[in-house]
């Protein structure tokens, strides 16, 4: 049986959320996001298995038209996505098309000018974080005002990501990476190796209009998103 939880968070953005622990024991979670562009083409960003469940959704959408990597880290699933929809266009940081040398890329954030445009621009905004270690992309759907990202804000526990699960998503220093903590914005701190590109690209996400944000792991935020933001990023939003 599945665990992958799939729901629409709002219209034509759908979630698929199963259980993931890193290092073996960590109670993260795992999540993938779909969006369906006003033309019926799907963008994906793949962090978890494409089993049965989650395909036949993706195919109910509509054709797969660009998958994107959301950080240097989050690659495992890539392969498999792409060797499903051939077709799609693969777009991911530098440090992942260094690394996955048997897969054909169609752009690459760190490499490509910042001005480049792979297509879905118009629906769905990109700022590569430069400065921060796992080299994320935080991505705005406009329409809908959704972040989406990867590993620049958690908002555990993975209550969500765990509900098929028979283990469970809460351990007691689990809490410490919400964005309401005392630890999540210090984290975020160290993360950052170049504090200036930090400052700039967290300002951009903060001049962005959003309410939700959808990261790979934890709940989604279903209210007052900016406010998260700006509570994990407050060190480098001080003037």
């Amino acid at each position: 049986m599945s665990e992958t939880v799939i729901r629409e968070v709002v219209k034509n953005i759908w979630t698929f959320s199963c259980p993931f622990a890193r290092s073996g024991f960590i109670p993260f979670g795992g999540r993938s996001t779909a969006i369906r562009l006003k033309n019926g083409d799907v963008w994906m960003l793949p962090s978890t298995p494409l089993d049965p469940q989650t395909k036949t959704k993706i195919d109910e959408l509509g054709p797969l038209k660009y998958i994107v990597s959301p950080d240097a880290v989050h690659y495992l699933f890539l392969s498999e996505v792409k060797n499903a929809y051939p077709e799609a266009k693969l777009i991911a940081p530098v440090e992942v098309v260094d690394r996955l040398k048997d897969l054909k890329f169609d752009g690459a954030w760190g490499r490509d000018s910042p001005t480049t445009s792979y297509g879905f621009e118009d629906e769905i905004k990109a700022c590569f974080f430069s400065g921060f270690k796992n080299k994320d992309v935080a991505f705005l759907h406009v329409e809908s005002k959704v972040l989406i990202e990867a590993d620049l804000l958690f908002n555990l526990p993975a209550t969500e990501q765990y509900l098929k699960s028979s283990s469970t998503p809460n351990l007691p220093f689990i809490r410490g990476l919400s964005p309401t903590s005392w630890f999540h914005p210090r984290m975020i701190w160290s993360l950052g190796v170049n504090k200036e590109a930090m400052r700039q690209d967290a300002r951009t996400v903060a001049s962005w209009d959003f309410e939700k944000i959808i990261p790979c792991h934890g709940d989604v935020i279903e209210a007052d998103g900016k406010k998260a933001w700006e509570s994990v990023y407050k060190f480098y939003l001080e003037d």
